[in-house]
């Protein structure tokens, strides 16, 4: 039923409920997970340093996808760690239909009223949009 499984991550606290959600899936229908990180294009992330220019978005979405690897395996599942570049919304939505994603796991701030409406949610486009089904994880209490 679900081969590909997308888990698309900004490294918050409250991503590790989702995580677990995602590899509980994924061991049970053997499935490899996607751990997608998107280095926000719409940040200035670069800095020059000694040691040249270094792009801290990339350098931390590496650390957080890998981390996500890490804890896959050691539940015995695959893990692809991803780092891209883009409109976090955009990169996710292609990622969905180029690697044939079978399920997405996100996490959800569970923002209510006004801040919801200003600052938008991310995981909800991606629920209103995706044609394939996207599993939702509260990460905090909403109260």
């Amino acid at each position: 039923m679900y081969d590909t499984i997308l888990f698309p991550t900004d490294g918050s606290d409250g991503t590790a409920a989702a995580l677990e959600n995602a590899l509980d899936v994924a061991e049970s229908y053997d499935a490899t997970v996607h751990a997608l990180y998107v280095a926000d294009t719409g940040q200035y992330s670069t800095v020059t340093t000694d040691e040249g220019t270094q792009d801290v978005l990339m350098k931390e979405g590496e650390d957080i996808v890998g981390h996500v690897a890490e804890r896959g395996r050691d539940r015995g599942v695959e893990v692809e760690d991803v780092v891209l570049q883009g409109d976090p919304y955009e990169t996710i939505r292609d990622y969905i239909e180029e690697y044939d994603v079978d399920l997405v796991v996100m996490g959800t701030h569970g923002r209510r009223g006004v801040e919801r409406v200003l600052i938008g949610s991310l995981t909800e486009k991606v629920v209103r949009t995706a044609d394939v089904p996207v599993l939702t994880v509260p990460l905090a209490d909403p109260d």
